[in-house]
């Protein structure tokens, strides 16, 4: 049997006892309040299991491993971090070392030059992830059809957006 290491504040299940919160760990034993009683139980007799550790947010209490996930992915999104499964594309040869300028229409204002190749990842970005999100929505068990045949069309729009950076990709098989 796998006895748990229980820290102070744990939540535990006991298959007699059902749920109890441990007060206080020693080295063979620990005092697990059920309900309003106190009971001492030797943890590595007793069949106690450790419920999917949670975390509450407001008044909703989800599961740790999914709060986690959710953060890292979100994180990911943010940072624009690829996938590994995602296809890298290479940037045209032409375009190597050259830099996109932006002039204001205010000559009082500063241009603002940025890397091509700095560009061009956030445009394989936004193509993967729209690639992401047409996977989703095909999948998705609560959308009709009809639905996701009107959700497509706006990622079919959005890639026909795309289309003027074309002329950045190396291989026309990568282009939107």
């Amino acid at each position: 049997m796998n006895t748990p290491i229980l820290t102070v504040g744990m939540k535990i299940t006991h298959p007699n006892h059902g749920e109890g919160v441990v007060e206080k760990v020693s080295e063979n034993s620990a005092d697990i309040r059920f309900g309003n009683v106190l009971r001492t139980i030797d943890p590595r007799l007793a069949e106690i299991s450790v419920p999917e550790p949670t975390v509450k947010i407001g008044e909703v209490e989800i599961p740790l491993k999914r709060f986690v996930e959710g953060i890292v992915e979100s994180a990911i999104d943010r940072l624009g971090i690829e996938q590994p499964d995602t296809n890298i594309s290479e940037l045209g040869l032409r375009w190597h070392k050259g830099k996109i300028v932006l002039h204001p229409a205010d000559p009082t204002l500063q241009t603002k030059e940025v890397p091509l190749e700095v560009f061009f990842h956030k445009i394989v970005g936004v193509r993967n992830q729209l690639r992401v999100l047409e996977q989703k929505i095909n999948a998705h068990p609560n959308l009709s059809d009809g639905e996701k045949v009107e959700m497509q069309q706006y990622i079919t729009r959005c890639y026909g957006s795309m289309t003027t950076f074309n002329v950045l990709f190396k291989e026309k098989e990568d282009q939107f």
